[in-house]
């Protein structure tokens, strides 16, 4: 059954580029959605208070992309604190909204933001309101990105390309468990932050192909395929497995910042990621501790219940 939503994210040239990637979309357009005037020119929503929003209008398959997991996509590439601004452009036009066209919808949308809220310290301020009006964008709008490669795109394209694990499936661990489940040293790295001794753990210059797994509760966190050697003494990476298996904290521990990273089902300390990683990837180094997670063999995935990852390794 084919459904629409309508999202706004910023410069709709890219949101418009990363939705047609991702499966179970079936068509796209760019436009103005919810604004007081009737079909504005690209100029008059700039320059003019006319109360649009760039907006991507969203046709899609509802069984093979439940609304739920579609939303999910859209929050990868979104600040949903950020009002009024995403990545370089500025102002009413570029807020984030969902507007949606069906009332059941509202509820499904309400309850992916309030659990999405988990993450931030910060208010999100992602507009939610049925679509009051929406008009098409000009002809040379639509599949900007298909028509000019390399034009100006503010989000990761890639990010449509990673898998959307079940978040449900991942939690925290009662202390009865932990304690079964876990060594002395374990525990003390993913419950009190503890860390590993540098070049004396087992994973920091592990070569083999696989997935990396909180040690705790199973989540997937990293795949082998963006390990690399950094010299550090412990493992790193340059990505998560996808965006949404790591929670970030700012840590002022050591007298100076750094970004603690931590599983997102468990809420366990996995390490910190520091932005001297490599420039031909993504120029970040998740530093990560041995104790925190669980390699799993390319060979074992299936066995193991990871099947549906090896593509990711």
């Amino acid at each position: 059954m084919s459904k629409k939503i309508y999202l706004a994210g910023g410069c709709f040239w890219g949101v418009e580029a990363y939705f047609q990637r991702i499966s179970g979309v079936l068509s796209t357009k760019c436009g103005y959605a919810n604004g007081k005037t009737e079909n504005p020119s690209y100029k008059e929503v700039c320059q003019k208070d006319t109360g649009h929003a760039e907006t991507v209008e969203i046709y899609y398959d509802e069984e093979k992309l439940p609304l739920k997991n579609l939303l999910r996509y859209y929050l990868r590439i979104i600040d949903p604190t950020s009002l009024n601004k995403q990545g370089n452009d500025q102002g009413t036009q570029y807020r984030t909204g969902i507007y949606y066209v069906e009332e059941k919808d509202k509820e499904i949308i309400e309850a992916v933001l309030k659990k999405e809220q988990e993450k931030y310290q910060s208010a999100i301020v992602v507009e939610v309101l049925p679509l009051k009006r929406f008009d098409s964008a000009e002809e040379y709008h639509q599949d900007y990105l298909n028509k000019n490669p390399g034009g100006y795109c503010h989000i990761p394209l890639d990010l449509a390309n990673e898998p959307l694990l079940d978040e449900e499936k991942y939690r925290a661990l009662s202390e009865e468990e932990l304690q079964k489940k876990l060594t002395n040293e374990e525990y003390e790295v993913l419950v009190h932050s503890a860390t590993d001794r540098p070049f004396e753990n087992i994973y920091w210059d592990t070569v083999a192909r696989g997935l990396y797994v909180d040690r705790a509760t199973g989540e997937p966190l990293f795949s082998s395929k963006d390990k690399f050697q950094s010299g550090c003494g412990w493992p790193s990476f340059s990505k998560p497995i996808a965006q949404e298996v790591i929670r970030y904290l700012d840590d002022d521990s050591l007298g100076r910042h750094r970004v603690e990273v931590r599983s997102q089902g468990g809420n366990y300390h996995l390490g910190h990621v520091f932005t001297d990683g490599p420039k031909e990837l993504t120029g970040l180094r998740y530093c990560i501790n041995s104790s925190s997670v669980r390699f799993i063999p390319y060979e074992d995935m299936e066995k193991e219940g990871y099947g549906e990852l090896k593509k990711y390794v």
